[in-house]
């Protein structure tokens, strides 16, 4: 297997099948988040960043479709969506990649598949994209999620990356919270109203790292980065 390390988002109500792939993909070091119901599905993809998304057809509350809809609708960040299900009539496909999917593999399926499935949909966003950004001391790499200051490894959630990533472009100049949430969400922030959570522990994560780097809120305005080297 690759040495690729992918998190992933499982839709899926059949929870045997739920768990044999759960068990199969962490064993490689992936980490999985599951749900049993369509519409909590949508509400894990708004507000998480996910490689990839396996997505059932058949669920209790709404169609797969459906949520497949409303989820590429829902994104700023493009996730790529691999839809699992028993339905192998042409048709069906066909109204999955209208829907939106990505790929399609039908149930049983062997899990090896769904592995390389998912490696392989991972990569199509990297393939013409710069995976390193540098600025005053700090390395970002969109690839593997990481961050490091002065070769010191940072470590954020996939959130606080993509927030961290979007001030390092902006800087030295502040980020609107208007644009951070439609950037992470498409102009729909949750009812949950995750980015004042994100935004503590990506403070909390800069300020554990030993680091000069903080974040200051600027007014009503929003969010800006402070401490690069010499920028």
């Amino acid at each position: 297997m690759s040495d690729n390390v992918l998190s992933i988002l499982l839709i899926e109500d059949n929870l045997a099948l739920a768990k044999q792939v759960t068990r199969f993909v962490e064993g490689l070091g992936w980490h999985v988040d599951f749900a049993d119901k369509g519409n909590q599905g949508i509400t894990l993809a708004t507000e998480n960043i996910y490689d990839v998304i396996v997505l059932d057809l058949n669920l209790p509350d709404c169609d797969g479709l459906t949520v497949c809809q409303k989820i590429k609708q829902s994104q700023q960040r493009v996730t790529p969506i691999l839809m699992l299900t028993a339905r192998d009539a042409f048709e069906d496909k066909a109204k999955g990649f209208m829907s939106g999917t990505d790929d399609y593999l039908t149930k049983p399926c062997d899990l090896r598949e769904l592995v390389f499935r998912c490696q392989a949909l991972a990569r199509r966003p990297q393939l013409h994209t710069n995976t390193v950004i540098e600025k005053g001391g700090l390395t970002l790499d969109t690839k593997a999620f990481s961050v490091e200051y002065n070769g010191s490894n940072i470590k954020v959630t996939k959130v606080g990356f993509q927030i961290l990533y979007e001030l390092v472009k902006a800087y030295p100049n502040p980020v609107a919270r208007s644009d951070l949430i439609s950037t992470l969400w498409n102009n729909e922030l949750p009812e949950s109203n995750p980015l004042k959570s994100h935004m503590y522990n990506l403070r909390k994560a800069l300020a554990q790292s030993s680091s000069s780097l903080s974040l200051s809120t600027i007014g009503n305005i929003g969010y800006k980065l402070e401490g690069l080297n010499n920028v």
